[in-house]
C-alpha cells in the first residue's frame, strides 16, 4: 500500500530508471496515478488506514467485508487495476472478478494454491487481455540482477543448487495465524525462489519430492501447520534444487529473516546471502541486528518525509508499468509479457506449490505411520501425477486442452 500511495503522490517517472525502464520516460513519465479505494477484512483497519495516509495528505474510500473487491468494482467501473494481498488461499476470487470487469491486477504471491486456479485467472487475462502481474520481487534484487545478466553466464551449465527461506515465529503464530493452517512455509515463500530460478533460466519442473515437519506449531501452539517444508525439484535443463523453508525461526534471530541461494554449475559457482549483506550493528536493547537495505529502506526527501525504496517496491512498479504500455501506448499483452513477472510463469509456481503441497501431506501421514517418505510428484504437459507406491499413482491435475 505504501508504494502505490507513493505513486500516486510522487509520480511514476523516478521508479523507471531503477527497473532498466528509463527509455520510457518521456512516453510514460507524466501518468498520473490515482489511489482511490482501500478494502480491508475488518472496519477498524480500513480506518486506521485511512487516518495514517490522510495524515500524509492522501484521500480514498475505504471498504470493508469478506469481499470487499465486489463493492470497489462496483463504484469505480472504470478502475484501471485492482491490487490483491488477500491470504494465499484468497487470492483468486477477486482477481476473475477484476478481469471480468475489465481491469488489470498486480497480487500477492503466490497467485493461487490451486493448478486449476492458475489457469482459470490465466485464461481471465488472456480474454479480457488484461494484465496480470505477480509480486515476485527477488527477482528485482540487484544481486539476483547480477547474478542473471553476467554470472550465470559464467558458471556452465546449472547442475543444482539450494534456495533457503526462513521466516520468524510471529509470521505463523501472530501475522497470519488465521490462514497459516491453510498454507505451509514453501507455498508461502519458497514461491519466490521458484520463480527466480524459472524466469532467470527459462526452466519447467520434472518430478518433485516434498517433506515437511509438524512439531512446534503442534505442540506449543495447538495448529495443524506445518514448522517446515523441504522440497527437492528437477527440472527440464537437467538441475536439481532444493528449497527449505520455516516459519518457526526465533524472533530473537539478528534478521527479519534468513536467505540464502546457491547454484553449481559444469564450470563454477554462485553464491548469494540475501540475509546478511556487511550492514551490522548492536546495542544494549535490541542486541545484534542485521538489516536488508536493498530490499526496501527509507529514504529521507529535503521535506523531511521518507521515500520507499527498494527491489520489494520494484516488483510493483514494473507490472504498472507494463499496464502503462497496455492502456496508454496500445500494447498487447503478447507484447509485453516477458519483461515482468506475468500469470504465465506465475502459473509454474503454481504447479509446483500445488504439488509439493499434495506430496508433502502425503509423505507426512507415511512418516508418522512408519513408512517412509516414498511419495513423488511427475509434471509433464498433461498435468501432474502423484506416484504413491502404497495408494496408487493419481492424477491430481490435468491441463486444460
Amino acid at each position: 500500500m505504501r508504494a502505490y500511495c507513493q505513486f500516486a503522490q510522487y509520480g511514476f517517472l523516478p521508479w523507471l530508471g531503477r527497473l532498466g525502464l528509463d527509455s520510457m520516460a518521456r512516453a510514460l513519465g507524466d501518468i498520473e496515478i490515482d489511489f482511490v479505494a482501500l478494502g480491508t477484512r475488518t472496519e477498524t483497519s480500513a480506518k486506521a488506514r485511512l487516518a495514517e495516509y490522510r495524515a500524509l495528505g492522501l484521500d480514498f474510500a475505504i471498504y470493508h467485508g469478506e469481499t470487499p473487491w465486489v463493492d470497489i468494482l462496483r463504484d469505480f467501473p472504470d478502475l484501471d487495476v485492482l491490487a490483491i494481498a488477500t491470504p494465499d488461499h484468497l487470492h483468486t476470487a477477486p482477481a476473475l472478478a477484476a478481469l471480468e470487469a475489465g481491469a488489470h491486477v498486480i497480487m500477492e504471491k503466490p497467485m493461487a494454491l490451486d493448478a486449476a486456479e492458475a489457469d482459470a485467472i490465466l485464461a481471465a487475462s488472456k480474454r479480457a487481455g488484461r494484465v496480470v502481474g505477480v509480486d515476485m520481487h527477488k527477482r528485482y534484487d540487484p544481486d539476483h540482477l547480477r547474478i542473471r545478466d553476467d554470472v550465470l553466464h559464467k558458471i556452465g551449465e546449472p547442475l543444482y543448487g539450494v534456495a533457503l527461506l526462513e521466516e520468524p515465529l510471529a509470521v505463523s503464530t501472530e501475522v497470519f495465524k488465521a490462514w497459516a493452517e491453510k498454507s505451509d512455509p514453501f507455498s508461502y515463500v519458497g514461491c519466490h525462489w521458484t520463480d527466480l530460478f524459472i524466469s532467470m533460466m527459462d526452466v519447467k519442473p520434472v518430478s518433485l519430492h516434498a517433506v515437511g515437519q509438524k512439531k512446534k506449531l503442534r505442540q506449543e501452539y495447538g495448529m495443524d501447520a506445518f514448522d517446515a517444508v523441504q522440497v527437492k525439484i528437477q527440472f527440464d535443463n537437467g538441475m536439481s534444487i532444493d528449497f527449505h523453508n520455516n516459519w518457526i525461526l526465533p524472533d530473537s534471530f539478528e534478521a527479519p529473516v534468513n536467505q540464502e541461494s546457491r547454484i553449481f554449475g559444469t564450470h563454477g559457482l554462485v553464491e548469494s546471502d540475501t540475509q546478511y549483506r556487511g550492514l551490522r550493528f548492536v546495542s544494549e536493547k535490541d542486541g545484534m541486528r542485521t538489516a536488508n537495505v536493498h530490499m526496501t529502506r527509507n529514504v529521507l526527501r529535503p521535506d523531511g518525509s521518507l521515500a520507499y525504496c527498494g527491489y520489494g517496491v520494484d516488483s510493483v512498479a514494473v507490472c504498472l508499468e507494463k499496464i502503462a504500455e497496455v492502456k496508454f501506448l496500445n500494447k498487447t499483452l503478447e507484447d509485453v509479457e516477458d519483461y515482468y513477472p506475468n500469470a504465465k510463469q506465475g502459473r509454474l509456481s503454481v504447479l509446483i506449490v500445488h504439488a509439493a503441497r499434495e506430496v508433502a501431506a502425503r509423505n507426512f501421514a507415511c512418516l508418522e505411520s512408519g513408512k517412509g517418505a516414498p511419495v513423488t510428484a511427475l509434471f509433464n504437459e498433461s498435468g501432474i501425477t502423484i506416484v504413491d507406491p502404497y495408494a496408487g499413482n493419481e492424477v491430481i491435475y490435468s491441463c486444460p486442452v
